[in-house]
């Protein structure tokens, strides 16, 4: 089973499921390897591996580690067309829909083609929303794109309709690394209610209480990266409250 048939496959059990977002920019091989003994421990379902910059081409050790230590898939989420690496399992091809930058829409696609096409790696299409998180995030400042305001749910809902329409598989709300408030639970809510692909929520999830709202909202996938860099501890207290569905 790939990795697309078993998000579907949970979606559809009604289970929730819980990705690690690791930046190799930010972290050594020890660090790797913690993180990797703390997802095993915990049961978590992904990696999710890529950040908005890539200053010390960590990412093939990143991958490196994570294979030998672990057997959880590993999923690139990339920030650019040099984070593409064929030891991942898949990539989730992000099309920014939220933003009007025609290089986040399909430009780098264009250029990432030919290598995804003789990879080997699970393409996975993914509409990318970017919802406002309270601060400039990085991911913003690199896209050069205008978030969807956090208090304009209608917006996103018709920005996720029209990413279902144009067939692509995925819907991810990001607030974006180390935002000061994650994506508020009644715009999961309401997109929930008008797509029916599966959602994955990510970005200022600090605790697992606001992974329990955002669950209950309607996320069928969460995504937990600068907090968990900043207490390992928390992998395990986010994945008891994911395994916890349905309630």
């Amino acid at each position: 089973m790939n990795i697309y048939q078993r998000i579907l496959q949970k979606k559809d059990e009604g289970k929730k499921q819980l990705s690690i977002l690791i930046d190799p920019d930010k972290s050594d091989k020890q660090h790797f390897k913690n993180i990797a003994r703390l997802s095993m421990e915990a049961k978590i379902d992904y990696f999710f591996i890529g950040g908005s910059l890539l200053s010390n081409d960590a990412l093939s050790l990143c991958l490196d580690v994570l294979s030998s230590e672990t057997d959880i898939p590993k999923v690139i989420f990339p920030g650019s067309t040099l984070q593409m690496n064929a030891q991942a399992d898949a990539l989730l091809f992000l099309s920014l829909i939220s933003g009007r930058n025609p290089e986040m829409l399909i430009g780098r696609h264009v250029e990432a083609a030919p290598y995804l096409r003789n990879s080997g790696l699970e393409i996975i299409p993914t509409g990318y929303i970017l919802i406002s998180g309270g601060r400039v995030t990085t991911v913003q400042y690199m896209s050069n794109t205008l978030p969807i305001p956090a208090d304009k749910p209608q917006i996103a809902v018709c920005t996720a309709m029209a990413g279902e329409m144009l067939g692509l598989k995925l819907i991810f709300l990001e607030a974006g690394s180390g935002a000061d408030s994650p994506v508020p639970a009644n715009l999961i809510e309401q997109v929930r209610q008008n797509i029916e692909l599966p959602i994955i929520v990510g970005g200022g999830i600090k605790n697992s209480l606001l992974a329990e709202m955002a669950l209950k909202a309607g996320a069928d996938l969460i995504v937990v990266g600068n907090a968990a860099e900043k207490n390992p501890n928390l992998i395990a207290e986010i994945a008891r409250c994911v395994h916890a569905f349905p309630k």
